[in-house]
């Protein structure tokens, strides 16, 4: 099994060993009396790639684009074991949510932004960042992944979250994630990649580097 990032542990939660980050509850996730709070990969991709023991590359205190951060649920985690966290959300609704989290974590930095967009947060979001995080459930997930290439640094890491249903709700799965996987080589080498069936249906988890 890879090691885990520093700030990320495997602590008894409910009679078995989960996930954890320390921090403020954000979901309703239990928490002991030592402010561990579990991480359930059954809601967070993410955490389902620590499940499947993926070499994402990460140590802890990070610096990390999070695309598609919704109402804080993964984010919520990564803020809590990695440095300044950008988290890019499209919908006003669950950036309200996202807020939120972010009044207890002074590391995180909602942005409502399209994640299509990159030129539109440009300014904001510094260079040479050491993980993007992609978890968007949109079209053209390899062209956000792409487009948002300019923030990494040349050896940073991509860690995307593939939604086959997202593309194509009719294509068979593995012919969605071929495809993307094609797109995505056009900036990133693939080092991994693994099906996520056990807590997600139809989702690749993906680690790869800036080519």
């Amino acid at each position: 099994m890879t090691d885990l990032p520093s700030g990320v542990e495997r602590r008894p939660f409910d009679g078995r060993e989960r996930l954890s980050t320390h921090g403020k509850t954000v979901y309703g996730e239990p928490r002991d009396d030592d402010g561990w709070r579990a991480w359930d990969a059954g809601r967070s991709k993410l955490g389902a790639m620590f499940e499947y023991g993926m070499d994402t590359g990460l140590v802890g205190d990070e610096t990390v684009l999070y695309l598609g951060a919704a109402s804080g649920t993964t984010v919520s985690h990564v803020a809590d074991f990695a440095g300044p966290t950008y988290a890019v959300e499209f919908a006003a609704r669950p950036v309200r949510d996202l807020l939120g989290v972010a009044e207890a974590r002074d590391n995180l930095f909602p942005l409502l932004k399209d994640a299509r967009k990159p030129e539109t947060y440009a300014h904001i979001v510094e260079a040479d960042l050491d993980c993007i995080v992609q978890d968007v459930a949109t079209r053209g997930q390899a062209t956000v992944a792409n487009r948002n290439r300019q923030f990494l640094r040349d050896d940073g890491r991509l860690l995307a979250v593939i939604k086959a249903r997202s593309e194509d709700v009719t294509a068979d799965p593995d012919d969605v994630f071929e495809d993307v996987l094609t797109e995505l080589r056009e900036a990133y080498e693939i080092l991994e990649t693994t099906r996520l069936d056990r807590f997600h249906d139809d989702h690749l988890g993906v680690v790869a580097r800036p080519k």
